[in-house]
């Protein structure tokens, strides 16, 4: 059987790895540049969504859900994804994509904006929720899915680029560092890098145990309990395409005021914790997944989503490299779809 090398010991290439040693791959190496779980993953927001605007997102978020809950409540909580509409335009839209998550399968429903204590939803004209989204810890997580491939049989290799393991097979799935990788065996991928940060404030009393991820539609401000304390996200007023993973405090004032007014309980939080992190950006926040040259396979370019699709995307890949069939239609996500313009833009990046 070949040899196959993962480039990435994020969430995607743990579950790739993973899913490779389950179906019966008895060679499989993950190659990590610096330490095991030490890239996108550690900071992510750790969010879980199925509530996505096209097809292909919301099936790949869909097949992940059930895997991520079987881990357990240590690792991802069902607590839900509430979205808040504050416009009659942002209404529309939340609607129209709750139909859409509605007729493949996801449980998305109207619900009453005050059904979480303590928000103000004075301005709220509507909102939408899947109780089976939910939020995680995306590094414990994949140490967890590493710690299976492992037993399994997989050798993971801290501190050792992927260009210096011999191998059959190269799976590149190493987030926002991806393009350099693929340029080494000749293949040239659509991917940038977006800085993005995370907010974490101080501690707040009282916090509703199971509190779950709220959006704002229209602003795309969010924020998520982790403990007793809440963390926020939200775009920067101009998108920061640098690979430099700074912290901006101007924006600090901003999110507080943010958050003091949907959430008043909030208010006199200061931020405790701040870190940035990188997407892997594609022109259409579609990820590439599937095969790039001869023996070569990419998993990348997830814009923000590649942890919640981990699951399904190492699944899917798995079972395209050893049996030459994905169980889940891989072609959407073809890096082919670029030079042919075929270019199906997600609208939900947070």
């Amino acid at each position: 059987m070949a040899r196959i090398v993962v480039a990435g010991s994020g969430a995607i290439g743990a579950s790739v790895a993973y899913q490779l040693a389950l179906l019966g791959a008895d060679d499989v190496v993950v190659a990590e540049r610096g330490e095991l779980v030490s890239g996108s993953t550690a900071r992510a927001m750790g969010g879980v969504r199925q509530q996505f605007s096209t097809p292909a997102e919301i099936l790949l978020a869909r097949e992940s859900v059930a895997f991520l809950a079987e881990l357990g409540p240590q690792f991802f909580r069902q607590v839900g994804y509430l979205f808040l509409a504050t416009t009659e335009s942002g209404l529309a839209d939340l609607d129209e994509r709750c139909a859409l998550q509605n007729s493949l399968g996801v449980p998305v429903e109207r619900v009453d904006p005050s059904v979480v204590h303590g928000l103000t939803v004075d301005d709220v004209l509507g909102a939408t929720c899947c109780w089976s989204d939910g939020v995680a810890d995306p590094g414990a997580v994949a140490r967890e899915v590493l710690r299976r491939a492992e037993e399994l049989g997989v050798e993971l290799l801290a501190h050792t680029p992927a260009e210096s393991v011999e191998g059959d097979v190269l799976v590149i799935a190493c987030g926002p560092w991806s393009p350099d990788l693929a340029r080494t065996v000749g293949v040239e991928l659509p991917i940038r890098p977006l800085c993005r940060q995370l907010l974490e404030t101080s501690p707040l009393q009282e916090l509703p145990d199971a509190l779950p991820m709220v959006v704002e539609a229209e602003s795309g401000f969010h924020f998520r309990r982790r403990g007793d304390r809440l963390v926020l996200a939200m775009s920067d007023p101009e998108p920061r395409w640098t690979s430099d993973a700074t912290v901006d405090e101007s924006v600090f004032d901003d999110r507080l005021e943010r958050l003091a007014r949907r959430f008043p309980s909030a208010e006199g939080a200061t931020i405790d914790n701040a870190w940035a992190g990188l997407y892997d950006m594609t022109p259409d926040a579609h990820p590439i997944v599937g095969l790039v040259a001869d023996g070569v396979y990419a998993a990348c370019g997830f814009s923000g989503h590649g942890f919640m699709q981990s699951p399904a995307v190492g699944r899917a890949l798995a079972e395209l490299i050893l049996r030459g069939e994905p169980s889940i239609d891989l072609s959407p996500y073809a890096l082919e779809r670029f030079e042919a313009g075929a270019v199906f833009p997600e609208q939900i990046v947070l």
